[in-house]
């Protein structure tokens, strides 16, 4: 259709199609597609299967309670203990712990009570190994959505894993709650999960 010569205006058209979109959109667009039609080894399936919606909300909302203080929150409770002189005053709360080498020792040294892993590291051998190292040591671990979701925990970008190492009393229930579902949901299911590949569409 000669629209010029009616005067018209041209229609509007999608041309999302021919848009060049930036590399890393391209590179996750070609990632999850090659993850539909390629077989995928049970190591790395194994991170498409994350915690159900409402037990994540529950360990978010358990997690925001133990959000590491910011260097602003640590000079002011350096001050304050100077100036009062007490240790007691100015004892360092207890946080969430997170960075892949500190996590990884505190699971070693059986010191984590739950071990939260993202489902999105890039590269994915960063974290492959995690669940048979928490397996190995006989400590819960889940994976959920979102390294961007973890890394807001602890006031970062992203965040690969976090770990909880201690609870206060009150929390204590919820905790507990939270790690006999993540034990059932993952350590007890290790031979299902071991033997079930993904892709193959």
């Amino acid at each position: 259709k000669q629209w010029y010569q009616r005067r018209v205006r041209e229609p509007k058209r999608d041309l999302r199609r021919f848009v060049k979109w930036p590399k890393y959109i391209r590179l996750q667009r070609q990632r999850k597609t090659l993850y539909q039609r390629l077989k995928v080894p049970p190591s790395v399936n194994q991170f498409t299967q994350t915690l159900d919606k409402q037990t994540a909300t529950n360990l978010f909302k358990l997690l925001k309670k133990y959000k590491p203080e910011t260097a602003a929150e640590k000079k002011d409770r350096l001050k304050s203990m100077a100036d009062s002189g007490k240790t007691e005053a100015g004892k360092k709360p207890t946080v969430v712990k997170f960075g892949l080498n500190h996590v990884t020792a505190l699971v070693e040294k059986k010191k984590a009570q739950l071990v939260v892993i993202a489902h999105d590291v890039d590269p994915i051998e960063l974290v492959v190994w995690m669940p048979a190292l928490c397996r190995k040591m006989n400590i819960p671990y889940c994976i959920v959505k979102g390294k961007a979701r973890l890394g807001q925990v602890v006031h970062k970008k992203t965040a690969a894993v976090l770990a909880i190492t201690s609870v206060k009393a009150e929390d204590k229930n919820a905790l507990n709650n939270l790690v006999s579902s993540v034990t059932t949901n993952y350590n007890d299911r290790f031979d299902e999960i071991r033997k079930t590949w993904g892709g193959g569409k």
